[in-house]
């Protein structure tokens, strides 16, 4: 497999701009440039993954990637913050 500049650049905005995303969605901020960026490409993973065995489509594009791995990336920062007990969801649900 080889990776050209352009899709290595591309993936790298899609990974920090889905990981900032998710980081105002998910309560609690981000984790700046380097972590916003581990985040989202993981977060891209995790969407291809998972949405195709939901039925979940967006189809192609740049702006389906987007939103495929910022849905991604908030589930991983929710299941982040779940299995480390950081502010529990009564404190953010409290807030609503």
């Amino acid at each position: 497999m080889e990776l050209s500049n352009q899709s290595l650049l591309t993936i790298l905005l899609v990974g920090i701009l889905a990981g900032w995303l998710a980081g105002k969605f998910v309560a609690g901020g981000g984790f700046g440039l380097i972590g916003d960026l581990i985040v989202g490409v993981i977060g891209a993973f995790i969407g291809d993954w998972l949405l195709p065995r939901l039925n979940i489509h967006f189809g192609t594009g740049i702006l389906a990637l987007i939103l495929n791995a910022t849905i991604g990336a908030a589930l991983l920062l929710v299941i982040l913050r779940v299995v480390s007990g950081r502010g529990g969801w009564r404190s953010r649900w409290s807030r609503w």
